[in-house]
């Protein structure tokens, strides 16, 4: 969405596809999980008074959008790119196939997962923690448009204290928003390691790809301030 109130920005498509190139030219094995908040948002289109399930459904179709636009903006950097939904859209997507998506990260190819997990009140935060744990991911990175997790809102609250590390019982315990619950509880019952940093700062993905003290990890022990 960028600067944008609604919809793609082709400058955000770009920055990333740059930087996605950056990465793919080192060989590393990256997969994407979209969201679609940009375009349509299950849970606000819900407390609007639509039906739960529906407003899911109407996001999901938003995801598969923007990972068609994604895969267009990476295709022009010559990326051989993939999008696997999770809902049956054969003219425009593969079906999510686990083998098929590991199968295309070894021959080099970006895949990009779209229609979160194909079911209503499942967000996409859970889908990439489903998603990572079933490729075998090393690490889960959650790119959001603020650069950690806070104890406090930091968009309303300009003294929010930002951690460097925390534990997923931490999070779940302290009720921080970071991802929803049911995705940091995947991740930690199979101690997938999280790193949640801004997105919109350009060469950050490199950084936290690098190992580079960005964001904030989450990971199954206790954290250092």
């Amino acid at each position: 969405m960028g600067k944008e109130p609604y919809g793609i920005d082709s400058d955000v498509l770009e920055q990333i596809a740059e930087e996605i190139e950056e990465i793919h030219q080192m060989e590393i094995q990256l997969a994407l999980v979209i969201g679609g908040g940009n375009i349509f948002r299950g849970v606000s289109g819900a407390s609007r008074g639509m039906d739960r399930s529906t407003a899911d459904y109407m996001g999901m179709l938003a995801t598969v959008m923007n990972a068609l636009a994604l895969q267009q903006a990476l295709e022009k950097h010559g990326i051989a790119t993939r999008v696997q939904s999770a809902i049956d859209m054969k003219e425009v997507a593969e079906p999510y196939i686990r083998r098929r998506a590991i199968r295309h990260l070894e021959k080099g190819r970006i895949v990009i997962f779209a229609a979160g997990t194909g079911l209503p009140f499942f967000t996409t935060d859970t889908t990439a923690a489903l998603r990572a744990v079933e490729i075998g991911a090393e690490v889960l990175m959650k790119a959001t448009r603020v650069d950690g997790v806070y104890a406090t809102d930091p968009e309303k609250d300009r003294l929010a204290v930002k951690y460097d590390r925390i534990s997923f019982t931490e999070v779940l315990q302290k009720d921080l928003k970071v991802m929803d619950a049911t995705a940091i509880s995947l991740a930690r019952d199979q101690n997938m390691q999280i790193v949640v940093f801004n997105l919109t700062k350009r060469g950050n993905i490199m950084n936290v790809i690098l190992g580079k003290p960005v964001g904030t990890v989450v990971e199954g022990f206790g954290h250092v301030e």
